[in-house]
Order: structure tokens, then C-alpha cells, then sequence
């Protein structure tokens, strides 16, 4: 049985010239160009590189994670994406956005609502006024990134929002009065009303029940969430086929899209397993193994493997793409010189290998048409006197 059957399809395609007329009893030569899964990675350094800011290295590691992915998040962390009320970086992202999108790539913003690196401005206002400056944030991002970014993560890690206590901030406050329905309902309806046509993700952390069961409450009171994000920071050792599992089952109880939002692996030694709050591990050094990039590799091809065989899941995103990036930790698919790690290269060869349609040749009829069979997404198709594109 194909694991992958859900991947692929069959489409009659009328292969024509460009004034319309069938390309008649022809040898037509297909290639696949793009996948229509979302294979993703945390690229923050294409904004340096869209906006001529970035060095020879820097363009050099970017130009590799665009051979890879297909789809690409940028921050939106309101502290520094506004660090002082009223100027935004707004110019930069749209730059780095269409620069992204002319390369092919589907581009989502994360986080639009975080308590986390979230603007300091915030405090000391009332509570309500914080809560309409929020919403005023997500009406101005939302509606000047559309047809730009038309995917966000909405609201990131509400699981732990209103008890969140390692330092004052606004987002807690307003989450701690409306409760986490109460504040999700609006800053969910404030994102669809700017972006009806945006895909909308709620996302977190917290793989436990309390997240099915706020999960269960926000779609009982009508929330428009499109698809529902997971992370996964492996830091203290990769999930088990049967734990991949479990929460596979577990989410897929609500019929939703599911997207693996932050998949981190580190590939040198894991973090101590008594650690309980990630962000307590703070190290100078974490530097990069031969047998933990081995470890990684190996972990990295079965947890994609396993993603894509479900139906359900139809996004995933490695988080940092170099290593050095959130703790330190040597969790890229790329070394901070820009070596490819063997990571890299694993998921190199399912994306572009194992998983996309090998380049074939199909006869068209009379009237031009052929059938063809791959995996689903963009396509080229080359003849005598021309070419076209489509998808299946």
C-alpha cells in the first residue's frame, strides 16, 4: 500500500500553444516545479537578504533554504517588529515578502498575539485600552500584508497566556480579564474581518489535554480557525514514533488542518531532561556533534515520513535553519558557517527525491489532451513551439 496515496492525483490536462490551439499528437515532456504541501523553515534572514542587507554568507545559507522549502515564516514579534508605538517595520517585512513570494514561496507571519516578546509600551495602560491596541495591531498588519501574507498564526501559546509570570507584560494582562475564549474570539474575529480570504492558525506548545480542551472550547464558541499549529522543540531528545502518533490522533479529532509550526532537533547534546520550561536552559556553548547530526538526520527522515503519510497534517516547518538561533542550540539544517548538516540532506532527498513526480513524457490525442499522474502541485510542460504551466 502507498503511504503517500493522499499526496498524489491524476488530471487530464489540454496541452495548447499560446493562441489556444491543442498541441496535437505530441510528445509532451512534464516536470514537477513546486509541491502544494507546505514544506517550510524560520528564515528571518531573507528580510536582510530582500532588503540588500545581507552578506555573501548570509545570501549563501538563504539561497539553500530556498532549494529546500516552499514556504517560509517571518517574525512578527511585536516588540521588535514595533519597538516604539506608531513605527512599525512594515516597509522591510513587504519587501521581504514579495521578495519570497517572486521565488515561489508561501509566506505566513507569527505571531499577530503573543505575551511573549511582545511590545513594552503596552505597559502601564489600562486594560482596555491594551486590548484595542492590539486589535488595532492585527487590523493594520493583517490588511497591509494581504495578498502578501495571507496566513498568520493568530494567537501563539494561550495554553500558558494568563498564567504566564516570568515578567509583566500586556498580552498576559488582557488575556487574564477576558479569559483565553474570550480574548481569542476577538483577536481571531478582528483577523478574519481584515483578511476574510487569510488562513488562520492557532498555535502552541502545550501537547497535552489542556490543549484539546481549549481547543474543544474555542470551535464550540465559533471561532474561524482554519488549522491548527503544533510545535515541536525536541530539545531534550526526538518524539517517538508512537508519541507522533498519539498527538497525530488526539488533534485530528477536531477534522482540522494540521500544521507542525516549529519543529526543532538538535544535532549535538540533548538538554537535561529535569528542565521544564525550555527557556531556563541558557548555555554560551552548544555546539554541533558528528554522531548528534547523524541522530538528527535519522530523526529528522522518519518524523517527515511519518507527517506526511497523514492526511491531516498539511504544513510542516523546521523552525531555525541555522543553528545558534533560539537558546543557542544547535538545531539548524545548516551550520552558522552555512555547512549542510546531514539533516539538510535527508529531508533534501524526500522533498526533492523521494516525493516529487520524476520527470516523464506523456503523448497527447487529436485534441491534445493526456493524462497525467504525480504529486500534487505545479507543473511544466514543455513541446514543439512552446510550454505551459498547471497543477494538479
Amino acid at each position: 500500500m502507498d503511504a503517500y496515496s493522499h499526496r498524489k492525483g491524476t488530471k487530464t490536462v489540454r496541452f495548447t500553444h499560446k493562441d489556444g490551439a491543442p498541441v496535437k499528437d505530441a510528445a509532451v515532456r512534464v516536470r514537477q516545479t513546486r509541491h502544494e504541501f507546505l514544506f517550510g523553515c524560520a528564515a528571518f534572514d531573507a528580510i536582510r537578504a530582500a532588503n540588500g542587507e545581507a552578506d555573501a554568507a548570509v545570501e549563501a545559507k538563504i539561497g539553500k533554504a530556498l532549494e529546500l522549502f516552499n514556504f517560509i515564516t517571518l517574525p512578527f514579534y511585536w516588540g521588535r517588529f514595533e519597538p516604539e508605538r506608531g513605527r512599525p517595520d512594515t516597509e522591510r517585512l513587504k519587501k521581504a515578502a514579495a521578495w519570497l513570494k517572486e521565488r515561489g514561496c508561501a509566506v505566513k507571519g507569527h505571531p499577530l498575539c503573543w505575551h511573549t516578546v511582545t511590545a513594552q509600551w503596552l505597559l502601564g495602560m489600562p486594560v482596555q485600552d491594551i486590548l484595542d491596541v492590539q486589535l488595532a495591531r492585527i487590523r493594520r498588519d493583517v490588511s497591509d500584508f494581504a495578498g502578501l501574507i495571507d496566513m498568520w498564526d493568530v494567537i501563539n501559546e494561550l495554553v500558558i497566556m494568563p498564567v504566564f509570570d516570568k515578567y509583566d507584560n500586556g498580552i498576559t494582562q488582557i488575556c487574564r480579564e477576558y479569559g483565553r475564549i474570550g480574548l481569542a474570539k476577538r483577536v481571531f474575529a478582528q483577523a478574519h474581518e481584515s483578511n476574510p480570504g487569510a488562513l488562520l492558525l492557532i498555535n502552541d506548545f502545550n501537547m497535552s489535554e489542556s490543549y484539546d480542551i481549549l481547543l474543544e472550547g474555542l470551535l464550540e464558541a465559533g471561532l474561524p480557525i482554519d488549522a491548527i499549529g503544533l510545535q515541536s522543540h525536541m530539545h531534550q531528545g526526538c518524539w517517538s514514533c508512537e508519541k507522533t502518533d498519539e498527538i497525530l490522533q488526539r488533534f485530528s479529532k477536531f477534522g482540522l488542518p494540521i500544521h507542525f509550526t516549529e519543529i526543532n532537533m538538535v544535532s549535538g547534546r540533548l538538554m537535561p531532561p529535569d528542565i521544564e520550561d525550555l527557556n531556563d536552559y541558557q548555555v554560551k556553548e552548544w555546539p554541533s556533534t558528528p554522531e548528534g547530526e547523524q541522530r538528527q538526520a535519522e530523526a529528522a527522515a522518519a518524523f517527515y515520513k511519518q507527517l506526511f503519510a497523514h492526511p491531516l497534517v498539511k504544513a510542516i516547518t523546521w523552525w531555525n535553519f541555522e543553528d545558534g538561533g533560539w537558546l543557542n542550540a544547535p538545531a539548524g539544517l545548516v551550520t552558522a558557517e552555512g555547512r549542510e548538516k546531514p539533516a539538510y540532506r535527508s529531508i533534501y532527498n524526500l522533498v526533492n527525491g523521494e516525493w516529487r513526480t520524476p520527470e516523464t513524457t506523456v503523448k497527447t490525442g487529436g485534441d491534445g489532451m493526456a493524462e497525467v499522474t504525480g504529486f500534487k502541485g505545479r507543473y511544466t510542460a514543455e513541446f514543439d513551439g512552446g510550454s505551459m504551466e498547471f497543477d494538479i
